[in-house]
């Protein structure tokens, strides 16, 4: 079982100063497997590896992954929030209003922030959080139905 463990980032926890617990490796792995996955989505993956684990272990294992920079937590407006591992690069996100699909987006020019702000008001800017918002493919497809629908 411990070997088992120890496949999913053992050592990158103890890098980043972590003890490597049953369910912090579990975390680390659902987060990794999870495209920007609620605590949820999170909870159950890491269960499906290792048996019982608590909501709040869970909650706990993230909030030391994040801060520790191994995961980052989004939080796009009316949607739970969300982890991913994508970390360190100053990403951006664009998400579905229909049913809240998120993707990443690259920067769209030069290295972190990326984008500067009118005014700094005296703060020193090290990252940019831009949230795109529309409508997913599939989405798109949906309404298009229904317009067609209610056409025909």
């Amino acid at each position: 079982m411990q070997a088992e463990l120890d496949d999913g980032g053992a050592d990158e926890l103890r890098a980043a100063g972590l003890r490597a617990t049953g369910p912090r490796i579990a975390v680390l792995a659902a987060a990794r497997g999870g495209n920007h996955a609620t605590v949820d989505v999170i909870a159950q993956a890491a269960r499906e590896r290792i048996g019982r684990v608590s909501t709040q272990a869970v909650y706990d294992a993230l909030g030391a992954l994040a801060r520790a920079g191994l995961v980052r937590r989004i939080e796009p407006a009316g949607s739970p929030a969300r982890y991913e591992t994508r970390v360190g690069d100053n990403h951006h996100h664009i998400v579905c209003r229909r049913c809240g699909a998120v993707a990443d987006v690259d920067c769209a020019q030069g290295p972190a922030p990326c984008i500067e702000p009118a005014q700094h008001h005296g703060f020193v800017v090290d990252e940019a959080e831009v949230t795109y918002w529309g409508l997913c493919p599939d989405c798109q497809l949906q309404a298009e139905r229904r317009q067609r629908r209610g056409h025909g």
